[in-house]
């Protein structure tokens, strides 16, 4: 498998040269030669490349779940009992409380993973492991098997994990600690390597491009406006809406704006905020306070939004039927069909280049997609569209790794999709 690593790294250096885009799958690179297209890949350098990455040396796995207080029971990455309707943290679980992070610890674009990492779901250092991805969906939101499955692959191939020592960082680089080998694998950047699982125009988080390499951090103002938005329900309409005006304001706003396949897992995303984080105790409302303490918001005197750590509710209980991969596919498509955009990227000139790809036509999506479309869509993505940065370079996947998702994936009801399978030999 090392050889492997190692060719494969040689011949993505080659290509590394080339424009991102133009090598993306189902762009339309035609008119390439006569205006030059911005190179849209994560550069090594910016606020979440290696230098500026925390260390923490003692580094602790997740607190594991026990038979006094099992939750739903999910452990080592395998099925948990998939009932919900539970108070997370429980009362009296002290492995679980709120512990807010230190300044050796890593935290990344994603509010939902930074709040398991601060309950200790995740490794509060924020160097987490496939099975803890895994688990910790399922007892702290009652993810769906299939879907903890599904997004734990495309952290670990897509968003720059190990799939030999399948750990993963949630945020910046940290190839030393994730790596089974930096000098073979190369840089392994995290949850905040740009346009792979992080993406221009998320909710709450800066374009890569437009802000020094700080696609990670909470942005208050972008908080704020998304309050306004969605009138503090945020429900599937108003976020619909949202995400619509992000698309634009990035568009105009980033040079290198690229909105591709991958950026799909913003609308499932944006789904968390009504389909995961509402608790029982509020009937389920996807409210301010519910969604303001997962995101760390904190409205300051003056009107403007402020940060804390990402925290659970107090007296939070989580939803009563899992999420599945079903469910995360009907929400994208109804949330992306409310308020369509283009799928593409700007380009040099000012031009804007739209792409196809599986269910993709013209940059769009067809309003009579089937949820099986959309589910195959991901599981393209899953099984390798995009590679890690661990191979230097977006090329083929190589049988490592195509082997590593499909293996993974085959876990699931996802194997059943009837999608086509790509070749591992």
């Amino acid at each position: 498998m090392k050889q492997a690593l190692l060719s494969y790294s040689l011949l993505a250096s080659g290509a590394y040269a080339f424009p991102w885009v133009a090598s993306q799958p189902g762009v339309d690179s035609s008119l390439f030669a006569a205006r030059k297209a911005f190179k849209r890949q994560q550069t090594p350098e910016g606020a979440g490349d290696a230098a500026h990455c925390p260390f923490n040396a003692n580094h602790i796995p997740a607190a594991p779940v026990t038979s006094k207080y099992p939750y739903n029971n999910a452990k080592n990455g395998v099925p948990g009992q998939g009932k919900g309707g539970f108070q997370v943290p429980a009362t009296g679980d002290t492995a679980h409380q709120f512990v807010a992070p230190g300044p050796n610890d890593v935290r990344g674009p994603c509010p939902g993973l930074n709040a398991a990492a601060n309950h200790n779901f995740l490794a509060h250092d924020g160097i987490t492991t496939f099975n803890e991805l895994v688990d910790a969906q399922q007892n702290i939101y009652n993810v769906g098997y299939d879907l903890a499955v599904l997004l734990a692959i495309l952290g670990l191939t897509l968003a720059d994990g190990d799939i030999v020592t399948e750990k993963l960082s949630i945020g910046c680089d940290a190839t030393t600690r994730t790596s089974f080998s930096p000098t073979l694998t190369g840089s392994e950047p995290g949850l905040d390597g740009h346009n792979k699982f992080e993406a221009d125009s998320s909710l709450t988080r800066n374009d890569f491009f437009t802000h020094g390499g700080d696609n990670f951090r909470f942005n208050g103002t972008l908080f704020g406006k998304m309050d306004k938005t969605c009138q503090s329900n945020f429900n599937r309409e108003h976020l619909s809406v949202y995400r619509n005006q992000r698309w634009h304001e990035s568009q105009i706003e980033n040079p290198n704006f690229f909105f591709g396949p991958l950026t799909l897992l913003l609308y499932g995303a944006a789904s968390f905020l009504y389909e995961l984080m509402p608790s029982g105790t509020h009937g389920y409302a996807p409210d301010l306070e519910t969604i303001s303490s997962f995101f760390g918001a904190v409205k300051q005197s003056d009107g403007t939004w402020g940060f804390t750590a990402e925290k659970i509710p107090d007296n939070w209980t989580n939803r009563v039927s899992p999420y599945t991969n079903n469910d995360v596919t009907l929400e994208i498509v109804s949330m992306y069909l409310e308020n369509p955009v283009l799928f593409g990227g700007n380009t040099a000139d000012g031009s804007f280049d739209a792409l196809n790809f599986g269910a993709i036509k013209n940059g769009t999506i067809s309003a009579s997609i089937s949820p099986k479309d959309t589910s195959c869509l991901l599981y393209q993505l899953a099984t390798g569209q995009v590679m890690p940065s661990s191979l230097n370079g977006v090329i083929t996947p190589t049988v490592d790794a195509l082997t590593f998702a499909l293996t993974k994936l085959g876990l699931t009801d996802l194997k059943n999709l009837g999608c086509p399978i790509p070749l591992t030999k």
